[in-house]
């Protein structure tokens, strides 16, 4: 059975996003592995799983609950890798293909709370 959520582009363009994540903080320094990169690793995972458990919710209200939470998750993401663009963690190049990604998947989730009119103003 396929589950719902393997059905919207957002949940696979956010998978995606995940993987690219874990591979740009994979050279973090050593010492970050508990903070910055530890943080950033879980709001990225945090974004399609949340899609995921909002897909498998009964009403339309809910799954757009999930949906804004997968916004906070992906602003949190945002604010954690512009710290570490300060840092000089992650090169400029690296930086804007990874912040590319993250303006994709947060017009994909507005564009799927308008278009099932899903959720608040957004």
């Amino acid at each position: 059975m396929e589950k719902p959520h393997k059905q919207l582009d957002v949940w696979k363009i956010s998978m995606d996003l995940v993987a690219q994540i874990y591979k740009a903080t994979a050279s973090f320094p050593i010492e970050e592995r508990y903070c910055l990169t530890n943080q950033i690793r879980r709001a990225a995972v945090s974004i399609p799983s949340n899609i995921a458990e909002g897909a498998a919710r009964q009403t339309k209200k809910e799954f757009a609950n999930y949906l804004h939470i997968a916004r906070g998750s992906l602003s949190e993401l945002d604010t954690q890798l512009e710290i570490a663009k300060h840092l000089a963690y992650l090169q400029p190049a690296e930086w804007e293909r990874l912040n590319a990604q993250i303006n994709r998947v947060d017009k994909m989730i507005s564009g799927l709370l308008r278009s099932n009119r899903l959720g608040r103003k957004v």
